[in-house]
């Protein structure tokens, strides 16, 4: 394995890992600007507000998301043990 492929093989490991971890960080972005608006519109200023909405939808998007996640996973998976051969 030269230097190259396993620089290669590092970028789409990141780039794979943040394709994952972006409609689940997105949620939780959205929703805490949400309620966060929420609060400053009505004055209320409890920490806890915040926790709970954001922890159900990051759940909420991380069952609507699996299906998908998970065919990222395999496809990448799969494509890195078609290359081992090449790799050797």
């Amino acid at each position: 394995m030269s230097i190259d492929q396993a620089v290669e093989l590092g970028r789409a490991a990141v780039m794979l890992t943040l394709i994952i971890a972006a409609p689940v960080l997105i949620t939780a972005v959205v929703v805490g600007l949400v309620i966060s608006i929420l609060q400053a519109v009505t004055q209320v200023q409890d920490q806890t507000i915040t926790f709970v909405p954001k922890i159900i939808a990051m759940l909420l998007a991380a069952l609507y998301f699996l299906p998908w996640l998970t065919a990222q996973l395999v496809e990448y998976s799969t494509e890195l043990i078609r290359e081992i051969p090449a790799l050797l």
